[in-house]
């Protein structure tokens, strides 16, 4: 496929290192030519200086051949006067426009053939800030994921020591479970080093665990891995930027919030839009300002400032002053390579967070959902089953049948995505969601239109899954 990214910064880098890895014909334009000149020193790709906004260097870039636009400066301006040109001077056929601000979104007939003709948006910031707020409702896990709809989770736990499942085989977590509850340990990771999970794998302390299970049962799942973690009641966060603010905005009411921001301008903003939050003027590594707000009291400390440095050190401060868990967004892989599993409990990075979505319209039609794991080195995917038995290689056959591809494994199906179930939650009424959710044992047969979340336990074998999953008329 070949495609044009607008934007070298984080998230268009990110982009385009992911995508030559798959063997597209990429072209990187910004007006940057240091960051351009650093892209095309690690990645097989064509760069190009220049406005992307200008006719001129978009035809210079391809733009007439291309199959799709990414367009992901930090201008929303920009980018939405490039999907209107694609569209109008070029035909481009896909054009997806990352948009900072809400307000286009909410007004989608802006985003219409007839005006700036945005196939698709991309909101990292937005993502970013649910995949936030997910983990404080989880202060347990290190990813908490959804697919189907939010039908089925995947959550990465850390083993903790005395775990009921700790030193004992994976098979024996299905007597702790009981006949009402089923999951799946889709992969284990233990000193940085995939282990193939099997009945006989036995869970080590400071293994990281993917579990996957229907939403309703995640956290009695968990339970399992490691004991419960108290819920969050105390949040800090470091940085009032669009991220802080928006993260601030959700938790306001559910938990006592404060945010440290040291621009006083900014400081005031954030005051008249977080209703009973506090904000904080000062510097988040200042050590005594978070002595005066008992950091040592504090159940989590984000730290959401545009600055690295800043958010490792603050990060790294809080933990040592007593904070229960810390969480640094890093937008520099080596940097979240480097402190992951340090003081610091999480390292985030955005672009990573937010790729997954971008990746759902880059795939093939019949990709539903992915999913961007340990810092990109995974993938989890859900796809929709087409076919039949004529013309599949899955419908009509038993997980256990299937082909097998080294490092990617079926851990669950969603069937009836159209029908409505009752769904119970340990102590909540029962709710109506779409689907059922099945853990996709070796007996269970695949069916037209069920959807299969497949673990990838590295991106190289992506390429294959789609293959295995894809109809052929000529297939017998």
């Amino acid at each position: 496929m070949r495609i044009i990214i607008l934007g070298a910064g984080q998230v268009g880098s990110s982009i385009a290192q992911i995508l030559v890895a798959e063997n597209n014909d990429i072209t990187v334009v910004d007006i940057d030519r240091q960051r351009l000149e650093y892209l095309q020193t690690r990645l097989d790709l064509r760069t190009l200086a220049g406005d992307a906004v200008l006719p001129s260097i978009l035809q210079e870039a391809g733009l007439a051949d291309a199959d799709m636009l990414i367009a992901v400066t930090r201008s929303d301006q920009t980018n939405l006067i490039a999907c209107k040109l694609a569209h109008t001077l070029f035909n481009v056929p896909m054009r997806i426009a990352r948009l900072r601000s809400a307000e286009f979104s909410e007004n989608p007939v802006l985003l219409s053939e007839a005006n700036f003709a945005v196939s698709y948006t991309l909101r990292p910031e937005q993502v970013v800030t649910d995949y936030l707020v997910k983990l404080v409702e989880f202060p347990e896990a290190l990813q908490v994921l959804y697919f189907a709809n939010d039908r089925v989770a995947l959550v990465a736990v850390k083993a903790y020591p005395g775990g009921l499942m700790v030193g004992r085989p994976i098979r024996e977590m299905r007597d702790h479970l009981g006949d009402n509850v089923d999951a799946r340990i889709s992969a284990v990771f233990r000193h940085d080093h995939a282990v193939k999970p099997t009945g006989d794998t036995v869970i080590e302390a400071g293994d990281e665990v993917f579990i996957l299970a229907a939403d309703e049962h995640i956290r009695r799942v968990m339970i399992e891995m490691r004991r419960m973690t108290t819920p969050v009641k105390r949040v800090i966060i470091a940085g009032g930027g669009n991220i802080g603010l928006r993260v601030a905005q959700m938790l306001d009411g559910k938990c006592m919030v404060k945010v440290i921001e040291r621009d006083s301008a900014r400081a005031q903003t954030i005051a008249s839009q977080i209703g009973d939050g506090l904000v904080l003027l000062g510097d988040a590594t200042d050590e005594e300002l978070l002595q005066q707000e008992s950091i040592n009291e504090t159940d989590l400390f984000l730290a959401l400032t545009n600055d690295d440095e800043d958010n490792i050190m603050a990060a790294s401060l809080a933990k040592s002053m007593g904070c229960t868990r810390v969480l640094a967004l890093i937008n520099r892989r080596a940097y979240a390579d480097l402190v992951m599993g340090g003081p610091i409990d999480i390292a985030l990075s955005p672009a990573l967070v937010s790729i997954g979505d971008l990746l759902t319209h880059v795939r093939r039609g019949f990709v539903a959902k992915v999913h961007s794991l340990r810092r990109g080195a995974a993938e989890a995917i859900e796809l929709i089953v087409h076919g039949d038995e004529k013309n599949s290689r899955v419908v009509g056959r038993r997980v256990g049948d299937l082909p097998v591809i080294q490092g990617a494994t079926l851990v669950a199906i969603v069937r009836d995505f159209d029908k409505l179930e009752d769904i119970a939650y340990e102590g909540m009424v029962k709710i109506k969601k779409k689907g059922h959710v099945v853990i996709a044992h070796k007996d269970e047969v695949i069916k037209t239109a069920d959807h299969v979340i497949v673990f990838c336990l590295s991106t190289k074998v992506i390429k294959k899954v789609e293959q295995l999953f894809q109809v052929a008329a000529s297939f017998l």
